[in-house]
């Protein structure tokens, strides 16, 4: 089912580019006290976690497993908002970066893209083990996003996750990595692109033993160029566009089993509307929430500290999922 997003920005948030902008550089204070944890894998590498503070601590509130996009972190704008929203309203909070995402480099050739959905899996695994009586849910971001929906397409009903939210996924990759060539967005192309080069140069002098190949000038301002020189090779993909092929998350749209909310903004600089599924291609339990405002994971309606409307929207629809008494008690956050 493809429904309108209730969103609606004053006239001067309606700017794509002012949205995006905004969305990745509104000041949140970082989330009080998270709780941190490295975990040590059996091929050698790591990931590290972090928790609400009252994950532990005698909570029982359901638990949100969150996962960011591109060179995302805890330090991202949107996972603090996050963080403060879920936990506001009485929510658990858990938080995977993806290897080399949280500062320092992983120790293995390869490290994670938009497909990758092994430590997704694990961690998912690892909280429905060890809090068997609680609905988990899941949100993901951009990338995160991405992956979440590949990941439920791959399990079908083989999930715990109770109810999933993926924000702005890039769901033909191919489309989106053509975008990023043309107009303004080639902008948002050149700063990640330095990010992610900046991460690969840092790893290859951490760990020399790897051999890791060098970002080639071409590779300077292209996300085509970056995964074909590093990102398909470093993940056993044959090219770039093979990469693109089989980690693009709209062909397992059919196959999901649990209630997912898609939420797109059709103004987003980083798609095409050729990016966009059909009612057809979605599961009976997906909705695919379309904003015509909105951005790249921006959803701002007002410059107040409460203006972030996507992580009051998170909230709702997580909440939604809850059993009735569960939903009458929730904590309310200021709209």
């Amino acid at each position: 089912m493809i429904i309108p997003s209730e969103f609606s920005p004053p006239s001067w948030l309606r700017n794509p580019h002012l949205q995006t902008i905004l969305g990745a550089r509104w000041h949140m204070p970082p989330a009080a006290a998270m709780i941190r944890e490295r975990v040590e894998l059996d091929d050698s590498d790591f990931l590290d976690l972090a928790f609400s503070p009252t994950f532990d601590t005698g909570g029982t509130g359901d638990i949100v497993a969150i996962f960011h996009g591109l060179a995302g972190s805890t330090d991202s704008s949107y996972i603090r908002g996050a963080f403060h929203a879920l936990d506001a309203a009485g929510f658990r909070v858990a938080f995977m970066h993806f290897r080399g995402c949280s500062g320092e480099p992983n120790r293995l050739a390869h490290s994670y893209h938009a497909g990758a959905t092994e430590d997704m899996r694990w961690f998912i695994d690892r909280l429905a083990g060890e809090h068997p009586d609680t609905p988990l849910h899941a949100i993901g971001y951009s990338l995160g996003g991405n992956a979440l929906i590949k990941y439920l397409g791959e399990q079908g009903a083989d999930t715990p996750l109770t109810s999933a939210v993926s924000v702005c996924p890039p769901l033909v990759i191919a489309e989106g990595a053509a975008r990023m060539n043309r107009g303004l967005a080639r902008g948002y192309q050149a700063y990640l692109a330095r990010r992610m080069r900046a991460q690969h140069e840092i790893k290859r002098t951490r760990y020399p033993e790897l051999e890791l190949p060098p970002a080639t000038p071409q590779a300077h301002g292209s996300f085509l160029a970056i995964d074909e020189q590093l990102t398909a090779p470093l993940h056993g993909f044959d090219s770039a566009r093979d990469y693109y092929t089989q980690a693009s998350a709209r062909q397992f749209l059919p196959q999901v089993r649990i209630p997912l909310t898609v939420l797109c903004a059709r103004d987003d600089p980083f798609f095409t509307p050729a990016i966009i599924p059909t009612a057809e291609e979605l599961a009976p339990d997906t909705v695919l929430e379309l904003s015509d405002y909105g951005g790249h994971v921006g959803f701002i309606d007002s410059l107040s500290l409460e203006g972030r409307w996507l992580d009051r929207r998170l909230v709702e629809l997580v909440a939604k999922q809850r059993l009735p008494e569960q939903f009458a008690t929730l904590k309310r956050v200021s709209p």
